[in-house]
């Protein structure tokens, strides 16, 4: 059953422009339907699409504690300029201290394990909280992101979360994001202005050289096909 309503969901809306597939499923969906956003081009550009069509819409971030501070800046010009009040949601603080106090700080420059143990108390955890109750969650997606992502579907059956996952944006080009985000002055990231194509925690992000793959700047220290947090899996 699941298998054929993604398989008729993908059908209906190939070739369907972002903003018509946000409009069906907020409407079919309207209060068991969020937006996660990790203020990234492309989900600055779905903040603005869905809040044209329902500001009431949830839209939610995962503030892990280790955030730059021009993250937490972009956050609030986000909220000023739409009028919205994207929520928030925290690491478990118990969690974080016992993994600090027993693998330290920077536990995630010493091992994948350690890396993914910090990625799943910081981000899994949480987004398991914001998505309860949720049939859909709507993310930024792109196939041209990464390798691990070339093969995103525009709707998915998220196993993990037993839901529903919609990406608009899939089959758009990061040329096709930047130019949405100048044409409709939509607030983002200086630090994108600095060589930062992808920004998550601070400590394990950085700027990329000319050449570089656009997620080269995450987790840089480790191979190429571990580099995701969890959250999307594969």
């Amino acid at each position: 059953m699941k298998e054929k309503l993604i398989r008729d969901l993908n059908a209906r809306f190939k070739n369907k422009q972002p903003e018509e597939v946000l409009f069906f499923f907020i409407d079919r969906y309207r209060g068991s339907i969020a937006l996660a956003t990790n203020l990234s081009v492309e989900d600055q550009v779905l903040t603005q699409m869905v809040s044209a069509i329902d500001p009431t819409i949830k839209i939610f971030t995962l503030d892990t504690g280790r955030l730059f501070q021009e993250s937490h800046e972009l956050l609030q010009r986000t909220n000023e300029k739409y009028g919205i009040k994207i929520q928030v949601f925290f690491p478990d603080a118990k969690q974080v201290e016992s993994m600090v106090n027993n693998k330290g700080i920077n536990l995630f420059y010493e091992s994948v394990e350690n890396r993914k143990l910090c990625c799943h108390i910081r981000k899994i955890e949480p987004l398991n909280r914001a998505l309860e109750g949720k049939e859909i969650w709507i993310t930024g997606l792109r196939r041209e992101q990464t390798v691990s992502r070339y093969n995103t579907k525009l709707v998915e059956w998220d196993e993990p979360n037993g839901l529903i996952k919609v990406n608009p944006l899939v089959h758009w080009t990061e040329k096709q994001a930047w130019d949405y985000i100048r044409e409709n002055e939509i607030p983002y990231n200086p630090l994108h202005d600095k060589g930062f194509p992808s920004i998550g925690c601070q400590p394990c992000t950085r700027a990329i050289q000319q050449g570089e793959d656009s997620r080269a700047g995450r987790w840089w220290w480790e191979k190429t096909e571990n580099k995701e947090c969890g959250i999307h899996k594969r």
